[in-house]
């Protein structure tokens, strides 16, 4: 619910989702999380008192928040045991079709965003496709990096295997998984199977590894930006370009930065 500027970071992975056609926003939260569900409630009161006000461009941004068509739900992870956890959490919701997962944590910015690239793919090829990024080695620990086969004429790249935050010198490439899925409904009984890990999370990569060895994973190339919000250099290197982005604003912002710029260097 961090914002950038006026928008909270998850209403990014929600609009990303809807453009790539998905009608179904299943939302895994835990405990003191309600603001999540709240905000993608309807608020009848502010909807009344905005109408009042003749505040029109006010209550059109906040009906839209959730487009005509678009189901709500939301499912509760009780303890924070693993994202794999989080994700069988959601299989009585999804049932038997395949989905896409979208870490909110994880912004995508970019001509083509990585849930409708993914969406795509998996209509061509079917099985799960995941989203990777070309990692500097030294980084390699922070991901899931996969082992890097094949790859066609159409950037579909074969995905043999994964290892969880690898050390360096033991990673199989530099190719790292990045926050957003499409997942045959076949993950489920994965996650199942290889039950809770280390600290007794369930890893989704772990079950991601499993499919992959059957031949069932395959991965796009990430295109644009994707943005860290998880970690505080992460979330202030979005809030500035997003606030660059935006013409109400880049004029302005960008006078501040160079001003404060200058005073630095004074």
């Amino acid at each position: 619910m961090l914002p950038l500027i006026d928008t909270p970071i998850i209403k990014f992975a929600t609009d990303e989702a809807i453009a790539a056609g998905i009608d179904t926003l299943i939302f895994v939260t835990g405990r003191m999380k309600r603001s999540i569900g709240d905000f993608y409630d309807a608020n009848l009161e502010l909807e009344y008192h905005l109408g009042a006000a003749r505040k029109d461009a006010e209550l059109e941004q906040i009906r839209s928040i959730v487009p005509t068509g678009i189901n709500c739900l939301f499912v509760r992870q009780p303890a924070p045991v693993g994202l794999g956890d989080a994700v069988l959490r959601a299989a009585p919701a999804v049932g038997d079709e395949p989905f896409a997962v979208l870490l909110a944590d994880d912004l995508m910015t970019g001509p083509i965003l990585p849930t409708t690239q993914l969406v795509e793919s998996h209509g061509r090829h079917g099985g799960s496709v995941i989203s990777a990024l070309e990692v500097d080695r030294s980084e390699v620990s922070k991901y899931g990096i996969l082992h890097r086969g094949a790859e066609d004429a159409e950037g579909l790249i074969s995905v043999p295997g994964i290892v969880e935050k690898p050390k360096a010198g033991a990673a199989p490439s530099t190719l790292a998984s990045m926050g957003r899925y499409v997942f045959e409904p076949a993950i489920f009984s994965a996650l199942q199977s290889i039950g809770p890990g280390a600290n007794g999370e369930i890893q989704l990569a772990d079950a991601i590894n499993t499919l992959a060895r059957r031949g069932q994973v395959h991965a796009r190339r990430l295109v644009g930006k994707r943005y860290d919000c998880g970690s505080k250099f992460g979330y202030l290197e979005a809030i500035i370009d997003h606030a660059l982005s935006q013409p109400e604003y880049r004029d302005r912002f960008s006078a501040l930065i160079r001003q404060r710029l200058a005073n630095l260097d004074g």
